[in-house]
């Protein structure tokens, strides 16, 4: 992700006022109020699709239709996990004690991961989206997403790194199983408040989920519908969240000090209609979510045109593309990344240093 110049960008010298300005437009219309109809009808869609899996694994008991199910499941539990996540930019509400709760129960509870260690985790990103060094979604791991950690990599992860492109979508199956691990071992830490809470309501989901599969399943078909229903809530999961920043840019000092700049340009925001702001729980906006993280998810689709209009009038690059466009783009990305690997491995040194910028 290489950086980008401020002047090639905005045509102001002095943007810094830009976040204010584009603020006061949206609060102008009322977009930062809240608005708890269309969470009650999530929320309530949401119970009903739950229910509805655990009444159809018990109507086709012992049957293998249940690994149909456990693709349903894999939606619903994603979608209840969006919900979460709104809960914990206190879209839902704005008073702390309430989004605890309802964060506890969407999080722990029926998702079984950690409210308190994702949103330390998502606060950081907000702050410095795609930022190497503090950004934590953007950390080298699995994969790598700038040729400067592609360099440090050795062995096995080297070349991970060097078909990171070809690993992705696979990869993605075990996003849902390192989430869960990832939850627990930060509250076998100590640091995050109510942690006795939190790891009761997550043995909770715990227990009723291995009730409700073993209660319905042989074990084959139990060990199926697991595998099933993680893998495919993994790759939901990585289809709603890869397209939003990867792939987009490293921002120069002076970017990364705007306000407005560090959020628009590292951003990447997806096309499509109704059925695609509920698929990717309205995470398709998100430049005017990152600009607004408290703002509603209904009010996203209002906030975009004056944001969108705001970029163009003044010389802002506001990225927008469609769905199957940033999938591309994010698939090229970890290609290019991986290349001095390749490059490595294909000349005669092999195993010689790389240099990374190379």
């Amino acid at each position: 992700m290489a950086p980008i110049s401020a002047q090639q960008t905005t045509t102001t010298d002095q943007p810094a006022h830009m976040y204010a300005e584009v603020t006061r437009l949206v609060r102008a219309d009322g977009l930062l109020l809240p608005r708890v109809g269309p969470y009650a009808v999530l929320f309530l869609v949401n119970v009903l699709g739950l229910a509805g899996v655990v009444v159809a694994l018990f109507v086709w008991r012992d049957s293998w239709w249940v690994l149909a199910w456990a693709a349903v499941l894999a939606v619903v539990s994603t979608q209840i996990g969006f919900l979460g996540h709104d809960i914990g930019h206190r879209q839902v509400s704005r008073t702390a004690s309430a989004c605890r709760v309802l964060g506890l129960v969407h999080g722990n509870l029926l998702t079984g991961l950690s409210y308190g260690w994702w949103i330390a985790k998502h606060n950081a990103h907000h702050a410095h989206p795609n930022d190497l060094e503090t950004d934590p979604d953007v950390h080298a791991g699995a994969l790598v997403f700038d040729v400067s950690q592609a360099g440090a990599r050795r062995g096995w992860r080297a070349s991970m790194t060097r078909h990171q492109a070809l690993l992705f979508f696979p990869l993605l199956t075990f996003e849902a199983l390192n989430l869960h691990v990832s939850s627990i071992r930060a509250l076998a830490r100590p640091g995050i408040h109510h942690r006795v809470a939190e790891l009761t309501l997550i043995g909770l989901h715990l227990s009723a989920y291995g009730a409700l599969v073993i209660l319905t399943m042989t074990w084959a078909q139990g060990l199926a519908f697991v595998a099933v229903h993680q893998g495919l809530r993994g790759v939901y999961l990585g289809l709603a969240f890869a397209p939003n920043h990867k792939g987009m840019p490293v921002l120069s000092r002076a970017e990364g000090l705007d306000p407005f700049l560090r959020q628009v340009l590292t951003s990447r925001n997806i096309t499509g209609g109704a059925a695609t702001d509920w698929l990717l729980g309205g995470l398709n906006y998100q430049i005017e979510h990152h600009l607004f993280p408290s703002m509603p998810r209904a009010n996203l689709p209002q906030a975009q045109r004056i944001v969108r209009s705001y970029c163009a009038a003044h010389g802002v690059r506001y990225v927008e593309t469609s769905a199957r466009a940033s999938y591309a783009q994010v698939l090229r990305h970890l290609h290019t990344v991986g290349a001095p690997l390749r490059h490595a491995a294909d000349s005669p040194a092999g195993s010689a240093a790389v240099d990374p910028r190379s």
